[in-house]
């Protein structure tokens, strides 16, 4: 086995990660037309459909791009190393197609679903790696092989909570999480972050954060003021934390279009 292909915590994340209960990972992968999903997953996807009105297909193939802007953006400030926690299936436009070459690129997620597809396709790159681990132990995660191989922490980093900060419960301190990867960093690291937040759509959250009940993990969304506080120490670049479609949208109208995630992306000082 290759340090690529080490991982820091081979146990399952849950008892309910077979085909027969909805994973977290598998129903994003249903939302963005993907074929790595079971029935489980697809009936809980779908429910989701329709308690957003269909809002929840457009918002996760938004945040994932803002997930290539926010890279690109990190990129183009010189930024060469990236450390996606929570990364989920591979899909389209992963960190490491996105960055471009001579980036470095460590995946990070403990589901065993994302972990056996992650090491299939990244294990011929020399430049990226995986670790199976759980973000909410960041000393395995930074003292890991694979990431000390890749990872020059004498030199920025920009490392992403994109769409899996509401998966941690607060009892497990997820923005002291946060501040242990940015105090691991050098000033002029990049943050890149998205999270639900309920504060525009209550009613629906509550409704959703019940199918995850069942899922393999529970689903957590906050309010803007507990989403800014993960940027503690950062400074947000521009646009600020906003909505998806908000966030550098690039040429076009502005769309007007709102959605239950806030994004954003910061700088250390």
């Amino acid at each position: 086995m290759s340090a690529q292909e080490e991982s820091a915590d081979t146990r399952e994340p849950s008892s309910q990660v077979g085909a027969g209960a909805p994973n977290i990972a598998r129903m994003y992968d249903y939302w963005l037309g993907g074929k790595d999903n079971f029935a489980a997953d697809r009936q809980s996807a779908e429910e989701i459909v329709k308690i957003s009105d269909g809002k929840v297909l457009r918002g996760v193939r938004l945040n994932r791009a803002f997930l290539g802007r926010a890279v690109r953006a990190a990129a183009e400030t010189g930024v060469r190393q990236f450390l996606d926690l929570g990364s989920g299936l591979p899909t389209q436009e992963n960190v490491h197609e996105v960055a471009g070459p001579g980036a470095r690129v460590v995946y990070v997620d403990y589901d065993p679903v994302v972990a056996s597809h992650a090491h299939a396709i990244l294990a011929k790159s020399a430049s990226v790696g995986f670790v199976q681990a759980d973000l909410r132990k960041p000393a395995e995660i930074l003292g890991h092989s694979v990431v000390r191989e890749l990872i020059d922490f004498s030199e920025p980093v920009a490392f992403m909570f994109v769409s899996v900060l509401h998966f941690v419960d607060d009892a497990d301190d997820p923005h002291g999480i946060v501040a242990r990867f940015r105090d691991a960093v050098v000033p002029g690291s990049h943050l890149i972050l998205s999270h639900l937040s309920r504060d525009g759509f209550p009613q629906k959250m509550a409704q959703t954060e019940q199918v995850y009940q069942g899922a393999s993990a529970r689903l957590g969304a906050r309010t803007r003021t507990e989403i800014l506080g993960f940027f503690d120490g950062f400074e947000l670049a521009e646009p600020g934390l906003v909505g998806p479609t908000e966030w550098r949208p690039g040429d076009g109208p502005p769309s007007t279009e709102k959605f239950a995630g806030l994004v954003g992306m910061g700088v250390k000082l």
